[in-house]
């Protein structure tokens, strides 16, 4: 099945209730008046795109049917998709195309970091890329056997320790290892942290400042450093919260959100890119390796709605 096609049965739970709604707010409002602009936004906002995207689109749909004098809500909704595609935080780098560069993995338990990193392993060589993964997610065995499993499927050397390990000294020697073996693409599982935890996330803070000390003398060229949350979406909202204290920690560099497949809720995708002005730089709808690609804000909108 072409990428196209998983992403829209990838979202089809997501676009089957937006449809649902759209169709009703035809019915209930086919003319564009206030009744219909506030139906539109709660729309929206039940689909998860938050208060902010979802009031940003209704008042710039509101303007182009003033200034283009559309005549019904159909053909303001006609206008969804592009309006969509607006939201999301454009221009940034592709932290998986520099070179060289280490990207850590954050999130909190089950989002999907370890599965993440073996996909991006597999793609990396795939691209021709010198792969190297890390485990520092020293608290759960399972994590580091799910990794060892993904690296060898990718045919690339793993780095780990042994449970109960400091997590910022397994990240310190995944630099040393990359320093001696000329990796340009270094992918450093961590533990998954609650975010509204102090203790977790100040340890995670230290294993981030470790890599990038390290990482800055390696010679002959310093490796860059890049920190990306992996959001599962079916947490909804809550994914919203957790994006937010990630990144006042961490000053992330981007977001992979998972499991869009599994949830009803996909415009969580544009509330956390439209708030927080963070790229999404993967998008994933399903297990296999290849249902983990780039995002393209025009192939998601269209898959969103069914444009």
């Amino acid at each position: 099945m072409a990428w196209l096609e998983r992403l829209s049965e990838g979202l089809s739970r997501t676009r089957q209730q937006m449809e649902e709604s759209l169709n009703l707010l035809f019915n209930i409002s086919p003319v564009v008046d206030d009744n219909f602009w506030d139906a539109l936004e709660e729309t929206l906002i039940t689909a998860d795109f938050g208060a902010l995207a979802a009031m940003n689109i209704v008042e710039q749909l509101r303007e182009d049917a003033t200034r283009r004098a559309l005549p019904n809500s159909a053909a303001v909704v006609a206008l969804l998709s592009e309006k969509i595609v607006d939201q999301f935080a454009t221009g940034a780098e592709d932290v998986f195309e520099v070179k060289p560069v280490c990207v850590l993995f954050v999130g909190i338990n089950g989002s999907g970091k370890t599965t993440t990193v073996g996909k991006l392993a597999k793609a990396g060589v795939d691209e021709g890329r010198s792969v190297l993964v890390g485990s520092a997610d020293t608290f759960r065995a399972a994590a580091i056997e799910q990794l060892d499993i993904w690296a060898e499927r990718a045919q690339v050397p793993v780095i780990k320790r042994e449970r109960g390990t400091d997590p910022a000294s397994v990240a310190f020697e995944v630099i040393e290892a990359a320093e001696q073996s000329g990796a340009d693409l270094i992918l450093i599982d961590t533990a998954g942290r609650l975010h509204t935890s102090d203790d977790l996330m100040r340890e995670l803070s230290k294993v981030v400042s470790v890599t990038r000390k390290r990482a800055e003398a390696v010679k002959p060229e310093p490796i860059a450093v890049k920190v990306v949350l992996v959001l599962d979406a079916t947490t909804g909202q809550n994914g919203l919260a957790q994006a937010r204290e990630f990144n006042v920690r961490l000053e992330l560099d981007g977001v992979i959100i998972t499991k869009l497949d599994g949830t009803a809720k996909g415009g969580i995708a544009v509330a956390i890119s439209e708030e927080l002005a963070l790229p999404l730089l993967r998008i994933g709808v399903g297990e296999h390796i290849d249902d983990l690609r780039p995002f393209d804000a025009e192939e998601f909108a269209a898959a969103l709605i069914g444009a």
